[in-house]
Parts: C-alpha cells; sequence; structure tokens
C-alpha cells in the first residue's frame, strides 16, 4: 500500500507515520511537507533512513508537484493545516490558504490520479461549542474562529467532491490531540515546558473552558482504521472521552510536575472562546475502534517525553512567537 501523506512532519501526521510503518512492512510512505513554522524533519529523524519512507518539502497548493508525487499514491491523507486558533485570529489569510485552497488543490489531483481513498483529517472545533451534550457528525457546523472556519470549509468541500465527482472522501474529526511531538505553542508542551523551566502557566479567562482530550496514539489507530474500512461520504468523528476544564488540566499537570497552584497564571481570554466540544464517537465505535490509552497514564507519560527531550523543544520555543490579547 502505497500512503501519500501532507503535514507529515508536524504534530499529528509525524506520529501517524510512525504508527503505519511500525504496523504493516509493505507500507510506503511519501510525506509532503512545507516545513512552516510549526513542522519539523526532526520528528521523523527516527525513521529517517527507512526505505519505505520518503520526504518532499512542498507546498500542498503546487498544482503540478502535487499531481506528480499522488501519481503513485493509493491512499491520500491529508494532515497539512495552520492549525493553532489564537495564530489563525491574528493571520487569517495563511489558513484560508492551506486549509481551504491547499485542500482543494489536493482534491482536484486526487480525482485526476484515481486514487482510492481521500482522507481529509479535521477536527471537533468545526461543530462550535456546545453548551451540553455530544457533537454528532449531522449537527450543523458553526464555527467560531477563522482556524475552525477555514476546517469546515475544507471538510464541506472535500464531501462535495465526493457527492459531485464521486471520489472516494472520508472526513474525519478528532476531539484534541496531546502527545510526543507537539508544538510548544499548544497548551499542554506549553504548560509542560514554563514548569520545567520553573515559570508560570498562563490559563485563559475563569479556566471553565472543557475540552475532550485524546492521546495521539488513538487518533492515529483511528484513522488508520477509517482510511480502510470507513464508508466514502462519511465523516467520523474521534473523541477520547476524557472532558475536562482547562482549569482541571491545569492541575493535573501541576500535580503530575510536583507544582501548586502558585504557578497559575490567570490571563485575559483568547477572543471568540469556545466554551466546550465534546463529540459522539459512536460511529468510529461501530466499526470496531475505541480509545487505547488511560488518560492518567498518558499525560504522565508525556511529561516524561518532554522532560527527556529537552534538545527537540527548547529550540522551538526559544524562537516560537507568544500571542497574547
Amino acid at each position: 500500500m502505497r500512503l501519500f501523506v501532507t503535514g507529515g512532519c508536524g504534530f499529528i501526521g509525524s506520529n501517524f507515520i510512525r504508527f503505519v510503518l511500525a504496523k504493516y512492512k509493505d507500507t510506503r510512505v511519501t510525506n509532503l511537507d512545507k516545513l512552516t513554522y510549526c513542522a519539523n524533519t526532526a520528528n521523523l529523524e527516527d525513521i529517517s533512513n527507512d526505505v519505505r519512507y520518503s520526504f518532499v518539502k512542498g507546498d500542498i497548493c503546487d498544482r503540478e508537484m502535487v499531481e506528480d508525487l499522488m501519481s503513485s499514491a493509493d491512499i491520500v491523507l491529508n494532515f497539512a493545516a495552520e492549525t493553532h486558533v489564537d495564530r489563525s485570529i491574528k493571520y487569517p489569510d495563511e489558513f484560508l490558504t492551506t486549509n481551504v485552497y491547499g485542500t482543494k488543490t489536493l482534491l482536484d489531483a486526487a480525482r485526476k490520479k484515481g486514487v482510492s481513498r481521500f482522507v481529509q483529517i479535521g477536527t471537533d472545533e468545526v461543530y462550535g461549542s456546545v453548551p451540553e451534550g455530544f457533537s454528532k457528525e449531522s449537527d450543523p457546523l458553526k464555527p467560531n474562529s477563522p482556524y475552525s472556519a477555514t476546517k469546515a470549509a475544507a471538510d464541506l468541500l472535500a464531501l462535495s467532491y465526493y457527492t459531485t465527482y464521486g471520489l472516494p472522501v472520508i472526513v474525519t474529526r478528532s476531539s484534541n490531540n496531546f502527545g510526543p511531538y507537539q508544538y510548544p505553542e499548544k497548551v499542554i508542551p506549553l504548560f509542560i515546558t514554563n514548569l520545567i523551566d520553573g515559570k508560570k502557566v498562563p490559563l485563559y479567562g475563569d479556566g471553565g473552558n472543557v475540552r475532550d482530550w485524546i492521546f495521539v496514539g488513538d487518533n492515529c489507530a483511528a484513522v488508520d482504521l477509517l482510511m480502510r474500512d470507513g464508508r466514502p461520504g462519511e465523516t467520523y468523528n474521534i473523541g477520547g472521552g476524557t472532558h475536562l476544564s482547562n482549569f482541571e488540566l491545569t492541575n493535573t499537570i501541576l500535580a503530575g510536575m510536583n507544582r501548586g497552584k502558585e504557578f497559575i497564571e490567570h490571563v485575559k481570554d483568547r477572543p471568540g472562546h469556545d466554551r466546550r466540544y465534546a463529540l459522539d464517537s459512536s460511529k468510529a465505535r461501530d466499526l470496531g475502534w475505541k480509545p487505547g490509552f488511560d488518560f492518567g497514564t498518558a499525560i504522565a507519560d508525556t511529561i516524561c517525553w518532554y522532560r527527556d527531550n529537552e534538545h527537540w523543544w527548547r529550540p522551538l520555543k526559544e524562537k516560537a512567537e507568544i500571542i497574547s490579547w
């Protein structure tokens, strides 16, 4: 099986590539990544010499390059995206270009080359804030940030190519991922690395915003299952089932690093900050998927990973742009 993965040097993409190469000996992966600020070839340094893996630096908006690389692919998985909500508020143009136009470029190439499956990697943020209950795939999309709006547009565009052209598209929407190789502007690695350095952690507003957390390995397992057994034209939620307020998450990290509440710094809330996300993942579970990692164990392992891999995150954090309101 030949996979064409975009954005494979990012957090989830790199974990997915490592996952499938470890699981399937007959799989080959071509990774196209533009290497923007949050992508890092070091994320896949351990497999860089694997003959089944090849890396190409390039932009998913480059039609000629995309078509050439896709000529030898059976399945396309689009992990490429601008992702950080805070950054999307400040730089919306970048999100529109990559997340919407880039997805269109990939869809056009996939249609032209006749790939057997196109997997669009999405996010639960497209549903908007959910005061109670759980978001289902059939629910209306109500994105509230430039990031989630562009991801919603990409999802709908991908699904339209199934309806209009018969392209075998599957859309996945996962909850908040965490784990190794996550860029340190994101909340969990930001908090862990701040605490390693003896710094406070910035908690938005009253800390009451709720997220559904999933270990990245569980998301990778779900995407792997869905690219094989999912039905074309369908959307699948992938939720971890661990619903924590940001205040609860912060206290969990503090406890795991033997720090007290004096390390919390309350900061002005993000504009348009969604209050709560929660996913109904029964469609994916009906196909045989379920989370395999206990949250407590996974967060402890994640803390250990960042402690043991300072050489990876410190250079990234030193040049990261800190966005504040």
